[in-house]
């Protein structure tokens, strides 16, 4: 299939190049990392929209991914530094095995309620995701084209995200005759770990960036992040940088709520086969809150700052629309009053309205997603960083057509979200586990949220510019993918 990388092959035959469905091109090589985020991280985000990883006891669960997001808020920085010396290829098969067992321990825990191993299996899970993304970044900033990155992220997203619907499916159709509350059977850890084993089969079939050739006969390029002492210190020193601490409670926030909506909405509210049939929608929305926001990113307004302050006033107006819906559904009942479990089915108007509202976090927490990363992505671009030249240690990216400089400095923005989302997100699953009130947890994160949109609108008044010489959306360079959104 011409995966040897020869030069002479590529400059004298221009129909090869110019077939998408070449093994070596962009587009599939971009295609595969998708299917493998897809069965990975898409089917870890379908099993823990459940609530409980579909136990009807949360505990086990909360210590899981507490003890996931300790180690992926280490993991998350520093993993840069081991994709180094593993390669593509072992990078992501290493992360990619830890979700198998992550699953495969709730498959135990469904016959032994042994929390230690689902403990473990999430601890190394954090390990193993700050390898997965750390592989899934470098192919995304270095694979595509320059002036298609827009579409390659756009075809990644959408391939990632199907995987949470998708494995929506799975705990819906294996467990549909179960309408009373219960946890998922073991048909259903069976199938996470399947989509996951095939996953991890898949991550070989990704080529390394020298055997990658574009349509117009150059070779990608290959990312080489910096060591694992200069990441950390790095995005250490980030925290005293006052445009990355305005972002702190937004980074906090990104995913402190997940626990909220997946256990004492999604699982507190429904029954069992119709949170797999809510999850469906949920990650759908994701699909459609990226699109929208992707419009709003790059083609609403010429100024890139009329189009930040546009962005943080939608998301701001449609967040606080729906978390005050949310409000009005948690005053009907909390942890000592709960209300009997929804059906798709047989419940009718009653389950009109937390369906939707479910729907719509799901919607908006894409749309809040996007709009941080463009924000990061922006500060990047305009940071002073870029006047100087960068150390050749720290990244060579010679062929890209924005500055080497800017992606070491986007490394180390993302390095700082992610190690600040994760931390919220270990913070919130212990908050959990201590039976804090249901009201309590809802204004929790609707203060963290709401309190994020000045603290933006700020930094993109302050710090983002309307003329820059790359300007050619801002939103499209910075992959929202790469630091793992949240779907760890």
């Amino acid at each position: 299939m011409g995966i040897d990388g020869d030069e002479e092959t590529a400059t004298q035959n221009p129909k090869y190049l110019k077939s998408k469905l070449r093994f070596n091109s962009p587009f599939v090589q971009v295609s595969l990392i998708g299917l493998v985020c897809f069965c990975c991280p898409g089917m870890f985000s379908a099993l823990s929209g459940m609530g409980g990883s579909g136990q009807v006891d949360h505990t086990a669960a909360n210590n899981a991914n507490t003890a996931l997001y300790a180690t992926f808020a280490v993991f998350g920085v520093l993993s840069g530094g081991i994709y180094n010396i593993l390669g593509p290829h072992l990078t992501l098969a290493a992360g990619c095995s830890t979700y198998i067992l992550y699953a495969g321990s709730f498959l135990y825990y469904n016959h032994h309620k042994h929390q230690a191993f689902a403990i473990v299996a999430g601890a190394l899970l954090g390990v193993g995701a700050g390898l997965l993304w750390a592989g899934q970044g470098a192919i995304m900033k270095s694979y595509p084209p320059a002036h298609r990155k827009g579409v390659y992220i756009s075809l990644f997203w959408s391939i990632f995200n199907m995987g949470g619907v998708i494995g929506g499916l799975i705990p819906f159709v294996t467990n549909y005759n179960h309408s009373e509350a219960a946890s998922v059977n073991d048909g259903t850890y069976i199938g996470f770990m399947v989509f996951m084993a095939a996953g991890t089969a898949l991550s070989f079939a990704i080529l390394p960036p020298s055997k990658v050739i574009r349509e117009d006969g150059t070779r990608c390029t290959h990312i080489q992040y910096s060591n694992v002492s200069t990441e950390a210190v790095e995005t250490v020193k980030l925290f005293l940088n006052w445009k990355m601490l305005l972002i702190v409670p937004a980074a906090w926030s990104s995913i402190f709520f997940y626990t909220y909506q997946f256990n004492n909405v999604n699982a507190t509210l429904f029954n069992l086969r119709t949170r797999g049939f809510n999850n469906v929608f949920y990650w759908g929305a994701q699909m459609l809150g990226s699109v929208m926001m992707g419009y709003l990113m790059d083609f609403s307004f010429e100024s890139r700052r009329k189009r930040g302050i546009v962005v943080v006033c939608v998301v701001a107006l449609l967040g606080t629309a729906i978390w005050g819906g949310g409000l009005a559904n948690q005053r009907r009942y909390s942890i000592n009053d709960p209300l009997p479990p929804l059906d798709f089915k047989d419940s009718g108007r009653d389950f009109a309205g937390p369906f939707v509202l479910y729907f719509s976090y799901g919607l908006l927490d894409a749309m809040f997603q996007s709009m941080v990363y463009w924000v990061i992505g922006a500060l990047a671009d305009d940071s002073e960083i870029l006047s100087s030249p960068p150390n050749s240690h720290t990244v060579n990216y010679k062929e890209e057509s924005f500055g080497v400089g800017r992606v070491a400095l986007r490394c180390w923005y993302v390095g700082f979200y992610k190690g600040v989302q994760s931390a919220g997100a270990a913070a919130a699953w212990q908050v959990d586990t201590q039976k804090v009130s249901y009201m309590s947890q809802l204004i929790v994160n609707w203060s963290l949220t709401t309190i994020s949109y000045p603290l933006l609108l700020i930094l993109v008044l302050l710090a983002v510019k309307d003329n820059h010489k790359d300007e050619e959306g801002t939103a499209k360079e910075a992959d929202p993918t790469s630091a793992g959104t949240v779907h760890t």
